[in-house]
């Protein structure tokens, strides 16, 4: 699990969650019409968000840190001891 949270803690990672809530927005607003599309186009929102604030959301259900910043600097401690 703590190479999913390396991942998603690098550039390329927050790039790859911009990208996906971008996507999804876009399918919910322009493909999935109704009630289904504006939900998926407001949860598209989360890893858009998450990724361009440096956020990591599922971080803490794992018991670690919220913010990208100290996600890195705890993995990086966990990776030297």
């Amino acid at each position: 699990m703590e190479e999913l949270f390396r991942f998603l803690a690098r550039p390329m990672g927050r790039m790859v969650r911009i990208v996906a809530g971008l996507a999804l927005i876009a399918i919910g607003l322009l493909w999935v019409h109704g009630v289904a599309g504006w939900i998926l186009a407001v949860v598209g929102v989360v890893p858009l968000l998450a990724g361009s604030l440096d956020y990591c959301v599922f971080a803490p259900l794992f018991g670690l840190p919220f913010s990208g910043r100290q996600l890195r600097q705890t993995l990086n401690k966990a990776e030297q001891a």
